[in-house]
């Protein structure tokens, strides 16, 4: 039913018998943005084109991973050699006086580099090596996501699907399947791996333990 002349109409425009009610006003641009913005009921951003656009981390460059694989190298042979060079200096002792020995006799004796001792030497330098491996790379990992070489190159390693630090057992299992490759004398595969993989460029022990080594601005 029109409303009378003089009285308002629907949207409070002045009804006139006959005459059609004029549209609303459209929204203006400057507000549609400001709603945009604000994140109101109704307004849905659009999607991001890329898959690594959405997350938190990229994987690392080749460049970058290298130097952090070095220079984590330096410190852990460093290390192993403080504990290996006294090691190694006692052996020779010991062998030298076995030698020393044979040869005062003046019999012919057989004399063995491999004996009760060296061996317990050897495997005293082995263990420190693996303790101290797991000790600068596992934990600093499970800790920060990264060792001092990947701090240095800007690198850490994250879990694939959480792109955060990874746990505990991650980075345990990531790091006992490197020691078991490199044992295996496949560990040079296992490092290069990364050079074809895609899209997270992972190496066998990050496959296993998931998770891949990211880059830092």
């Amino acid at each position: 039913m029109p409303a009378a002349p003089g009285q308002p109409g629907p949207g409070g425009q002045p009804g006139f018998p006959g005459q059609p009610v004029p549209p609303p006003a459209p929204f203006p641009p400057a507000a549609a943005a400001a709603a945009a913005d604000q994140d109101l009921p109704g307004w849905i951003p659009p999607p991001r084109s890329s898959p690594f656009e959405q997350q938190q981390a990229r994987p690392a460059t080749l460049g970058r991973r290298l130097v952090a694989r070095l220079l984590d190298n330096v410190v852990v042979v460093g290390l192993s050699a403080a504990v290996g060079v006294p090691l190694l200096l006692a052996s020779i002792a010991h062998i030298d006086g076995k030698i020393d020995a044979a040869l005062q006799s003046g019999e012919n004796v057989r004399v063995w580099l491999i004996d009760g001792t060296t061996s317990g030497y050897l495997g005293i330098w082995l263990a420190t090596l693996l303790v101290l491996g797991f000790l600068y790379e596992a934990l600093p990992t499970a800790r920060w996501g990264r060792t001092l070489g990947k701090r240095l190159a800007k690198v850490r390693v994250v879990d694939i699907e959480a792109h955060d630090t990874p746990s505990f057992g991650q980075v345990v299992r990531r790091w006992l399947t490197g020691q078991l490759l490199g044992v295996l004398v496949i560990g040079i595969v296992d490092s290069l791996w990364c050079v074809f993989d895609r899209p997270w460029r992972q190496c066998w022990h990050d496959k296993m333990a998931r998770t891949f080594v990211a880059g830092e601005s």
